[in-house]
Order: structure tokens, then C-alpha cells, then sequence
């Protein structure tokens, strides 16, 4: 036997070290397997493991997590080891260690190596593994136990899906937002998907947008007060189905925006906990920048226009473009020549209530105008009506 293996070799993994036929590997100075030494005696030792194993896994009812399945076993040997890692061509450094640990506390603590990277058959693997295919047990109906949806349906439509398909190598695919081995679920408040960490989680790549979201009236909200009613960035742009601003269907495009923001802002409920008015969307449907909306005008203005997208800002905030102070600048993107006036009237007004002042009762004259001239123009029908009638049965 090797002089090198030491006292800390023996039995590190085989139940019977000094059995004979068996022989231990040194694998970087250390005992990392044990191999049969001649091919001629291999029942006894083999059948003497096996019953050991055997016994054990009754006698701990088989919940044992002391030794890891030997699928994993195997892939430790080099997974296991810290630092372990490869430099590629380019010079780029992929790390290859892998946590046990972090993997037995995720969601896919169940699994084996092998039910996401399939394609490993042999140890050591000569080709680099390709990308975990997540939608081979991420689909609706599916039999492995997955969450039920067509998120990867929606994920291939989507502006990430899209860009991955035209070729760009840096655009995110599941593990860029979700993890790797260390996948918690959305209800943890570690995971990286979840409310307050999502942010950061697009940050990684949309740096300036999550920088201004932080100072954000919404961004604040969440990361300071912890309201759980205020967005995030899936809040309104979607998960797996994240489009494009020019997309039509995009959730945060021109002609959708409002809608978005009314999901929060028209939900009175919400609202009334945080003391803000919730008829902001009404009167913006029934403003002419609303009703141009309803008609498909993509320039006229909507939300975002005037409040902002990533950095809305409270009115009051002296970095808000709809604080008095801004309102010309705001105004002046569609309005050239726009000055001070136009912060003195007021902004989303109702005309239905006595607090739009004069605007109520312009708004209340004319409403009661209409009335009246409508009965009046039916009044007048009416007795001409009568008067025909009345002359067709006169004598001649």
C-alpha cells in the first residue's frame, strides 16, 4: 500500500480498508475513492459494502444525510473542492466549486447533478456541460413536481427571449435572475426574486435604472418602509414576459402605461392605506391627454411623461418633474414656451367636485346647459308633432 496515504486515508470511504482487494486512490495528496485492486476476488468485499449499506439505510429509515447520494459523490470528488475552477481562452475564469450546502437548502435540494446536467454520462466529463435546460421539468402539467406554468413559453416572447435567440450571449436566461444551485423560493425573503431583492437582482445589468428606482418614491417604499404594496420592477414590467417599450404589448409602452399605474393608483383600497387620492386615473381618462390615449395617440402624454419612469419622485420633492418649480420644464417637452402659469392651475382635477373651484361650476353650468337645451330641443319635437298632427285631421 502506498506509504503516502497516511492514517487519515484509511476508511475515509470504504467500510473495510483493509479488506483485500480493495485499494485507495490519491487524488491531489488526498483519499478521494477506493478501487478493487484485482479483478479476481471482487464478490466477497462488494457483497460484505453492500449488506453494510443496507443495514444502515434501514436502521436510519433511509433519512440520513450524512454521506451524499453517490451520483453527487462522484461529482464532488472535483465540484467539492474549494477553488476549483478553469480559465478559458479568452483569459475569463469560470469558478466550478460547487456548495453542498447551498444546494441542500434550495428548491431543487431533492435533485441529483445529473437530473439538471442530463448530459453528463461519464466522470471526468471531456466536454464542457451545455446550459441547464430548465424547461425540461418547467412546464404546465409537468410530472416532475415543478411549479405549473407556461413562464418559459412566456420568457422565449419576451425581450430577454428574443435577444437570446438573435445571438446576444449576454442577455439573461433563467439562472442569470433565479441562481444557480442556490434557487430559493420566491416566498424567501433571500431569494433573488423576491420583494426587495428583485431590484438588485435587474440591477446587475440595468445599473443606472435600478440606481435611480432606489431614490425613488416606489424604490424607498419598499427598501426603507418595506411596503409590500409598492412595485418593483416586475411590479410593472412583468416576470417572464417583459417586453420591450415599443412593444405593443408591453406593459410599460405608451398606450399601456396608464393602465399599468392604475393597477396600484385606481385600487381604492390600496390607496386609502397610505392616504393618497385615488382618482388620479379617473381624472386623467376624462382629461384630452387620456382621451387621446383611449384613441391610440402614442405622443400624447401619459404617466410617465410628466411624473417620470424609474425616478418618480414625491410632488413635494424638489428633484419631482411635477414639482411647481419643474412643472415648465416637464410641460415644455410638448408645449414649447411653457412657463410659470402652468404650474398655478391645478393638475388632475375632477370637475365633479366643489374643490376644482371654478372649474366645478363651469363644469356644473354647462352640464345643466346641456340638460336643458336637450329638453327643450325634445319639447319643441314634441309640440311640432302635435301641431302636424293636430292639422292633418282638421277640415280642409
Amino acid at each position: 500500500m502506498d506509504s503516502r496515504l497516511g492514517k487519515s486515508c484509511m476508511g475515509a470511504i470504504s467500510p473495510f480498508p483493509e479488506q483485500e482487494g480493495a485499494t485507495p486512490v490519491l487524488v491531489e495528496g488526498r483519499c478521494s475513492a477506493w478501487w478493487p485492486r484485482s479483478p479476481t476476488k471482487p464478490g466477497a468485499w462488494h457483497l460484505k459494502v453492500a449488506c453494510l449499506l443496507a443495514g444502515a439505510a434501514l436502521f436510519l429509515g433511509g433519512e440520513s444525510s450524512a454521506a451524499p447520494p453517490l451520483s453527487e459523490q462522484r461529482c464532488m470528488i472535483c465540484h467539492g473542492k474549494h477553488g476549483f475552477k478553469k480559465v478559458d481562452e479568452s483569459g475569463a475564469v469560470r469558478l466550478l466549486w460547487v456548495d453542498l450546502a447551498l444546494l441542500k437548502s434550495s428548491v431543487h435540494r431533492n435533485k441529483t447533478c445529473t437530473d439538471c446536467h442530463h448530459d453528463v454520462v461519464e466522470i471526468p466529463h471531456k466536454e464542457r456541460p451545455a446550459r441547464v435546460y430548465c424547461r425540461r421539468c418547467h412546464y404546465k402539467d409537468n410530472p416532475a413536481g415543478a411549479p405549473s406554468s407556461d413562464a418559459y413559453l412566456e420568457y422565449e416572447r419576451s425581450v430577454h427571449g428574443r435577444a437570446l435567440a438573435a445571438g446576444e450571449t449576454k442577455a439573461p436566461v433563467c439562472q442569470s435572475c433565479h441562481g444557480n444551485h442556490d434557487i430559493l423560493h420566491t416566498r424567501n425573503p433571500k431569494s433573488r426574486v423576491a420583494r426587495g431583492q428583485v431590484a438588485a437582482t435587474c440591477g446587475r445589468c440595468h445599473l443606472e435604472e435600478y440606481s435611480q428606482y432606489r431614490n425613488s418614491v416606489h424604490g424607498r417604499a419598499v427598501y426603507e418602509l418595506g411596503v409590500r404594496d409598492a412595485p418593483d420592477c416586475t411590479g410593472c414590467h412583468g416576470e417572464h414576459s417583459i417586453m420591450a417599450v415599443s412593444d405593443p404589448g408591453s406593459r410599460v409602452g405608451a398606450l399601456n402605461v396608464a393602465r399599468t399605474c392604475a393597477s396600484c393608483h385606481g385600487d381604492e383600497a390600496i390607496m386609502a392605506r397610505y392616504g393618497i387620492e385615488a382618482d388620479q386615473v379617473e381624472t386623467f381618462e376624462e382629461s384630452f391627454h387620456g382621451i387621446g390615449v383611449r384613441f391610440g395617440s402614442k405622443r400624447v402624454a401619459n404617466c410617465a411623461s410628466c411624473h417620470g419612469t424609474h425616478d418618480i419622485r414625491p410632488s413635494d420633492d424638489p428633484g419631482s418633474s411635477v414639482n411647481p418649480a419643474n412643472i415648465p420644464r416637464t410641460c415644455g417637452k410638448c408645449h414649447p414656451g411653457a412657463n410659470p402659469n402652468y404650474a398655478r392651475g391645478k393638475i388632475h382635477i375632477n370637475p365633479k367636485i366643489r374643490e376644482a373651484g371654478i372649474v366645478y361650476w363651469v363644469a356644473t353650468f354647462f352640464k345643466y346647459l346641456t340638460l336643458v337645451t336637450i329638453a327643450a330641443l325634445i319639447m319643441h319635437i314634441l309640440l311640432d308633432l302635435w301641431r302636424r298632427f293636430k292639422d292633418r285631421g282638421a277640415p280642409a
